[in-house]
């Protein structure tokens, strides 16, 4: 990408919009394109379309989404499958109708089989089954890289798509109940350090096993494979590592400095009981991730304690 190009960032005020900003900002890119949800709405077709015919982005990085923890996609799976498919379908089609040299589709590792063999290579999509508790979210996002893919066979663009793992830190969602699983817990720590409560209840029984990914390295990755990567497959965006629920409960405690007792409440679901990427797509491609996460973890309780003040 020129220096110069219009780049258009979609979803620029979330976490891994912004942080796609951050990055391009750092590397130089003068001429990015942003637009809130109120100055436009992506789920309107005619809106989008109009948007991209009046300003034809050369680039575009498709951050936008609907996005929660469990809870969230599993109260409200109609809600995150069309405002998902919605969006994401316009964005595209917009952006081949008006001629983007290039687009960057942003996934999640929840595309992936419930059961896959782990790690999880990007070749095991569409093999079986998906976790039923964000089967819908996952399905919308099946549905983007798959048009992505067929608009790079029949017409010859350059559509590429990533994948990536649990992603944590700046401007993350911390909201009590609709957030993922580590800004939840760094909330719910903070706030019962603050209030000396004697318990902390987490969901499930902490065995689960999950990969985390500090979002400013992804949007490293992101710039990165703008620049070098084209192809239908998609590419696996993570650190090779996994922790359990239960150590990753005990690490956020440590870090906030609660010293109360943990709980677990085995009536609420676990999800996916394993979500390991298989990185190595990427680390031949010549990228690697830089923060470890107790590092990541510091940082991003420093950002939660930034938005209380």
């Amino acid at each position: 990408m020129d220096k110069h190009a219009k780049i258009y960032v979609a979803g620029h005020r979330g976490m891994v919009g912004s942080a796609i900003v951050r990055e391009l900002q750092r590397q130089g890119y003068d001429n990015l394109l942003t637009r809130t949800h109120a100055e436009l709405d992506l789920c309107r077709q005619e809106a989008v379309e109009r948007f991209f015919a009046e300003e034809r982005p050369e680039y575009v990085f498709l951050a936008a989404a609907k996005v929660g923890g469990i809870g969230a996609n599993d109260s409200a799976p109609a809600d995150f499958m069309y405002e998902n498919m919605t969006l994401e379908m316009n964005v595209i089609h917009a952006a081949w109708r008006n001629s983007c040299r290039k687009l960057e589709f942003l996934g999640s590792s929840c595309i992936y089989p419930r059961l896959a063999p782990q790690p999880m290579q990007e070749t095991c999509l569409l093999t079986s089954a998906l976790e039923p508790t964000n089967e819908a979210y996952a399905l919308a996002k099946i549905a983007g890289l798959k048009y992505c893919e067929y608009l790079n066979r029949q017409y010859g663009t350059d559509y590429i798509s990533v994948m990536p793992t649990n992603l944590y830190g700046p401007n993350d969602n911390y909201h009590p109940t609709h957030s993922h699983v580590l800004p939840a817990l760094i909330r719910r720590f903070h706030e019962a350090k603050e209030q000396r409560l004697p318990f902390v209840t987490c969901w499930g029984d902490g065995s689960p096993l999950r990969e985390f990914l500090y979002v400013d390295d992804l949007a490293e990755l992101c710039v990165y494979l703008m620049n070098t990567y084209s192809g239908n497959e998609t590419v696996n965006a993570g650190t090779g590592k996994e922790i359990t629920i239960k150590e990753l409960t005990a690490l956020v405690a440590e870090i906030i400095g609660y010293e109360g007792e943990i709980r677990w409440d085995v009536s609420k679901p676990n999800g996916t009981p394993r979500k390991l990427l298989d990185v190595s797509k990427a680390a031949a491609l010549g990228w690697r991730y830089k923060t470890e996460l107790k590092d990541g973890i510091r940082m991003a309780y420093a950002d939660f304690l930034a938005h209380l003040a």
